[in-house]
């Protein structure tokens, strides 16, 4: 099976990283079932405690198991029953640990709050990035040059360069998520950097403070976008992660 994936659906040595990314999502989707059914009181799981009363998130196992996939699939290769299986536990454990992105970002426990759904966008943007790796894009634009290109050192490396300062000014604008995929799609990048900067972003701090009129444009912008995008994030939100505590409780109170 291994083999005829590898020979008819995968590029050679990109087997693992769809096992991984597999193994990623799907322990993502089982854990947020289980967690939204142990908050809901059904079903036999429960949340696991040790003996002094110590609430153990399973974060925990997660990078136990992220760290033994990922020095396992590289002592291993990249090819053989050994590097898929490393990789399955890779993608396992990253799934558990990014499943709790946003309890390690504010080092609290906010898995149900609006600031969990951190976690939620952690989990979509790394999907979505390992997708392009398997479908063979590569970094700052590498795979648009051609092999005459590629033999002239010069040319690689200021593509690489351009397009990693399009993806910083990008990043520098406030916009993290098309800086992310611009590392990837450098038009991205482009479109970023040619579009106005979020309001309270480095740029506009720097380069708005004296230009009233680009700094309300900015503004509206934000606006305008924001609330384009709110309904259909929390719709996706609620989907993937479950509804907030918040979220809940206002629906309570509606009946």
């Amino acid at each position: 099976m291994g083999h005829w994936l590898q020979r008819n659906i995968v590029e050679p040595g990109k087997l693992p990283l769809l096992l991984a990314l597999t193994a990623f999502v799907v322990t993502f989707l089982v854990t947020r079932a289980i967690t939204r059914l142990i908050r809901a009181g059904r079903g036999p799981f429960g949340n696991i405690s040790s003996a002094g009363g110590l609430h153990i998130h399973h974060v925990v196992p997660g990078i136990v198991l992220a760290v033994a996939g990922g020095f396992g699939a590289v002592a291993s290769g990249r090819h053989g029953f050994g590097a898929g299986a490393f990789a399955v536990v890779f993608g396992i454990g990253t799934g558990l640990v990014l499943d709790e992105f946003a309890l390690i970002l504010h080092l609290d426990d906010v898995y149900w709050t609006e600031a969990g759904r951190k976690s939620v966008e952690a989990v979509v943007l790394t999907a979505a990035l390992v997708g392009l790796l398997l479908v063979g894009a590569a970094p700052f634009g590498v795979n648009d040059i051609n092999d005459e290109e590629i033999q002239d050192r010069g040319t690689v490396a200021s593509t690489v360069a351009v397009n990693f300062l399009f993806s910083l000014a990008v990043l520098f604008k406030g916009k993290v998520k098309m800086a992310v995929f611009s590392v990837f799609i450098p038009f991205v990048g482009l479109v970023g950097l040619l579009r106005v900067a979020r309001p309270a972003s480095p740029w506009a701090r720097r380069f708005y403070r004296r230009r009233p009129k680009a700094r309300a444009k900015a503004i509206l912008r934000a606006y305008r976008h924001d609330r384009r995008w709110a309904r259909p994030g929390r719709v996706l939100g609620d989907w993937l992660g479950g509804k907030t505590t918040e979220e809940l409780a206002e629906s309570a109170d509606r009946r």
